[in-house]
């Protein structure tokens, strides 16, 4: 088989694989978007309507109305931002010290603390906050995402900074560094793909996180996924307003992911580099 035929098919066959794997996740978002710019009655109407005639802003209007909307947002970047950023002051240290130390043990408990499911800190954290009367409030959530970014980031520095060679930060001691300063000048600049890698995978999933907001946030508290539990009524489900709101909740999400593709990008390819 010529070589360039060859490559014609391998390009064909990736292209097709891309497209199963992205199709679904591309079908489902436009079907929301399809839904929050219909009314109920094209939303409920059989066979489905994809394209809105005409499309109506109503949906928006209305999550904005009936919700708190620009509150719960304010709640969500004080959250979200500040979990991340103390998640990045522990994680980041605590990956370097692991990965230098060869602890094999502390990597394995940090691993467990990722794959355990947020619910199953709740009920613990619940009587604590009970006991200090936090409930209800920004610092009580702040502390609870911790639970989502710290793991996270601790786990994926801890990758990176293994990949760093130690022989780099030996002549630097040896040049007279101290251990901070060849943490701060050698270490740190080499590991920035994975330091935003692992901001960002913090973010998204302490951003998308419900069940603490719902749980132990208060009525002028609760973070934005919370206005998607808003929308839902026992009488009805109105999905152009859910829809609308779920949007609006995944908005900024994609707003990072598209600007920082290249980071990501560029930070995913480099902690797949091993030394060889």
């Amino acid at each position: 088989m010529p070589v360039a035929l060859e490559r014609l098919l391998n390009r064909i066959a990736f292209g097709l694989s891309l497209f199963v794997l992205v199709s679904p996740a591309i079908l489902v978002f436009f079907w929301m978007l399809s839904l929050s710019l219909k009314n109920e009655v094209d939303n409920t109407a059989w066979p489905p309507v994809f394209i809105p005639n005409p499309p109506t802003l109503a949906n928006y209007v209305e999550v904005f109305a009936r919700n708190n909307f620009l509150l719960y947002l304010w709640n969500s970047i004080i959250v979200t931002g500040g979990a991340v950023l103390f998640g990045m002051l522990i994680g980041v240290p605590a990956g370097y010290g692991i990965a230098r130390s060869k602890s094999a043990k502390s990597a394995v408990l940090i691993l467990i603390a990722r794959m355990t499911p947020a619910l199953s800190y709740l009920i613990p954290l619940f009587m604590v906050f009970q006991i200090l009367g936090m409930i209800g409030t920004k610092s009580a959530l702040l502390i609870t995402h911790l639970v989502i970014t710290v793991p996270i980031i601790v786990w994926i520095m801890i990758g990176y900074f293994e990949n760093i060679p130690a022989e780099l930060e030996d002549a630097a001691l040896v040049d007279g560094a101290n251990t901070w300063q060849s943490f701060r000048h050698i270490a740190l600049p080499l590991a920035r793909p994975g330091i935003v890698v692992g901001g960002i995978l913090a973010f998204i999933f302490s951003w998308n996180n419900f069940i603490f907001s719902v749980v132990l946030g208060g009525k002028n508290t609760r973070t934005l996924p919370s206005a998607i539990y808003n929308v839902l009524t026992f009488e009805q489900i109105s999905w152009g307003p859910l829809a609308a709101a779920a949007l609006l909740v995944t908005l900024p999400v994609l707003l990072l992911t598209v600007i920082a593709q290249r980071e990501i990008v560029a930070g995913l390819s480099a902690g797949g580099l091993k030394d060889g």
